[in-house]
């Protein structure tokens, strides 16, 4: 989803050639918190009377952000880059793909379908040397080389897609004011999130607000529980297999993190409304019991988004906070953090495309989004102090504390799965059905595709 934090800055210059100074949105040079010393590096590539095309899924305000990082590139190389935003990306890029005429540069949301396209022979390799740089230079590294890492038409894996502009799924809402009222704690481990979750109902509480209903995508909210707690009891080499279907959806491992899902919300004393209405409660409303007097629930676990689904006028850091949805201390698997992003792939050999996505390394790229609205980076080499708001450098905070960082799993699966079996079963689970039944059912779909 896109993300909930525009906070109407006013849109930037469109950029429709070689920007000059005054189109940037910060002065090189005159602010000292940026990384100006990457900026003036970038002048000693010439690409001027040269330039590329870039297309994306970005529209409105997200355009003129984007745009604002593409004019510091176009400004210190005196490239013409000219991005184009559709609201139909997936969809585009297959068709210009395949017809021959694609971008230089394309903004892929779902790895998925960058994958299909390299292993098409669609996307060119941008350099292992480029994986290995993410390796060293963000939080997580490994896991984000790898995400841009696919097999290409020779059977070989290589990497393809570099990953820029980030979201995050491992969050859990809450409101300061309750928890000091009532004398609770913010949990750190995910032994003393179940021993809150128990405590609150001990005092007669109710711990969580939980919604799975989503109109025809209704169960995904289930589906992302269930990604956050397979990265909390399995490696992530196992959460790799189960999302590749080498781990089945009937496996003891997968059943168990079903399970898990279970303790939390089909238990009548932990969910608003009782078990039963986790299933039938919309999950743009579910949040609303935070901020109910008394509270309907303390507890309400949402991507980055769901602010937007909050009472109008709630001030994030005060009216309501969050913290990251904690891994088990016993299970030494580290800080996991499950999220979505974006990755930049090159579909031609124009040049001006390899020295775009080189700049997408150097921190001055990251800062002047950062510096605005709606970007979350990995990249250990930022000024954290730059973030437009206090909110978004918390989650950036918790995204450079991550050990391992996966993408959403569904997002990863076939549709017929991810969006369709694995939504349905995890409603059937809320309503009752068995865990091993439920995943015995998605396998079952997911065999009938292979």
């Amino acid at each position: 989803m896109r993300d909930a934090f525009w906070n109407g800055i006013a849109a930037l210059m469109v950029v429709t050639g070689p920007a000059m100074a005054q189109d940037l949105a910060f002065p090189p040079g005159k602010d000292a918190r940026f990384n100006w010393d990457a900026y003036e590096a970038l002048k000693a590539t010439d690409l001027s009377e040269q330039s590329m095309t870039l297309l994306g899924p970005w529209l409105g305000p997200d355009k003129d952000l984007v745009e604002s990082v593409v004019a510091y590139f176009e400004a210190a190389t005196g490239a013409d880059v000219q991005y184009s935003g559709s609201d139909s990306f997936e969809q585009q890029i297959v068709i210009d793909a395949e017809a021959g005429s694609p971008p230089d540069v394309a903004v892929f949301p779902q790895p998925g379908l960058a994958a299909d396209l390299a292993r098409k022979g669609h996307l060119r390799p941008l350099g292992e040397d480029i994986a290995a740089w993410l390796a060293e230079n963000y939080a997580a590294g490994q896991s984000w080389a790898d995400l841009g890492s696919y097999e290409g038409p020779d059977g070989a894996r290589h990497f393809y897609a570099f990953p820029f502009k980030a979201d995050l799924k491992s969050l859990v809402w809450y409101v300061p004011e309750n928890f000091e009222d009532a004398g609770y704690e913010v949990p750190r481990t995910m032994e003393e999130l179940k021993a809150l979750t128990e405590q609150i109902a001990a005092d007669g509480e109710v711990p969580w607000c939980i919604g799975l209903g989503s109109g025809g995508a209704t169960g995904w909210p289930a589906t992302d529980w269930v990604e956050d707690l397979m990265l909390r009891l399995n490696t992530p080499e196992e959460y790799d297999a189960w999302v590749g279907n080498t781990l089945k959806f009937d496996d003891p491992k997968v059943i168990a993190a079903i399970e898990e899902f279970g303790w939390f919300a089909r238990n009548d004393a932990f969910v608003a409304g009782g078990a039963r209405a986790v299933a039938s409660t919309d999950f743009r409303d579910s949040p609303k019991g935070l901020f109910a007097a008394p509270p309907q629930c303390y507890m309400h676990r949402q991507a980055s988004f769901i602010p937007s689904f909050f009472p109008e006028g709630t001030v994030i850091g005060q009216d309501a906070d969050f913290f990251y949805f904690p891994a088990f201390a016993e299970k030494d698997l580290g800080q996991p953090v499950l999220g979505a992003g974006t990755m930049f792939a090159a579909l031609t050999d124009n040049p001006v495309a390899a020295e775009f996505i080189r700049f997408l390394q150097s921190p001055i790229a990251h800062e002047v989004w950062m510096a605005q609205s709606g970007f979350l980076t990995p990249h250990k080499g930022v000024n954290a102090e730059l973030y437009g708001d206090p909110t978004l450098k918390k989650m950036g905070e918790i995204l450079l504390g991550a050990t391992t960082f996966r993408f959403d799993g569904s997002d990863l699966m076939p549709g017929a799965i991810g969006a369709g079996a694995f939504w349905t079963g995890m409603v059937d689970y809320a309503g009752g059905k068995k865990a091993a039944a439920v995943g015995a059912g998605i396998q079952k779909t997911w065999d009938t595709l292979n």
